[in-house]
């Protein structure tokens, strides 16, 4: 795929004149993110598709760490250069580390520096990526370190990632500084709150 240039392939919505259920979703990000803006186009898609996300980086029974290391995965098998660039910073703050980042970048998920569950789960998400199901045997080894919901939110989150990542490889959508970590401080803050 060619690199991607300064302007978007289709431009983005005016965020004037968006719903004001857009434009409140939107003010919830700590710093305006392109690819929100983007989706804002699909007006009544993007609260349905903040709050799957917000699900997905704060009310999962699947580790957090892995949940982020799946994503890399996913998106760098998919070719996902605006989420890599969001996710890396998660990752590194939930205590992963840069030997783990770089195996991904390499596409080595099976490297040392992965645990034998991260291992499996990895496995796992390279073949629901590349080969749209997996095999009898990487979801047998799923299965000796996840349970059946965290197998299910695996996939629902390797998928969820490729589809944003389709979305702004297809658009050309560029970088922005990445918020991820803030955003998970900021989701997290509010899924405890509700639980008080």
């Amino acid at each position: 795929r060619q690199s991607r240039s300064s302007m978007t392939r289709i431009p983005y919505p005016d965020l004037d004149k968006a719903p004001a259920e857009v434009r409140e979703m939107l003010a919830r990000l700590p710093a305006p993110v392109g690819i929100f803006n983007m989706i804002a186009h699909a007006e009544t898609a993007l609260k349905p598709l903040m709050k799957l996300g917000g699900t997905f980086l704060g009310k999962l029974k699947l580790d957090p760490l892995l949940r982020e290391l799946v994503i890399l995965h996913a998106v760098n098998l998919e070719g996902g250069e605006y989420e890599w660039v969001q996710h890396v910073p998660i990752v590194l703050a939930l205590g992963g580390t840069q030997a783990q980042i770089d195996a991904l970048k390499a596409g080595d998920d099976r490297a040392a520096c992965f645990s034998e569950a991260e291992k499996a789960a990895l496995r796992f998400t390279r073949e629901v990526v590349v080969d749209v199901g997996a095999s009898e045997a990487s979801l047998a080894e799923a299965r000796k370190h996840l349970s059946e919901r965290e197998i299910v939110e695996l996939i629902l989150v390797a998928g969820f990632y490729i589809m944003l990542a389709r979305l702004t490889e297809t658009l050309d959508i560029p970088n922005d500084p990445p918020i991820g970590d803030k955003l998970v401080s900021q989701i997290e803050a509010r899924v405890a709150s509700k639980k008080k």
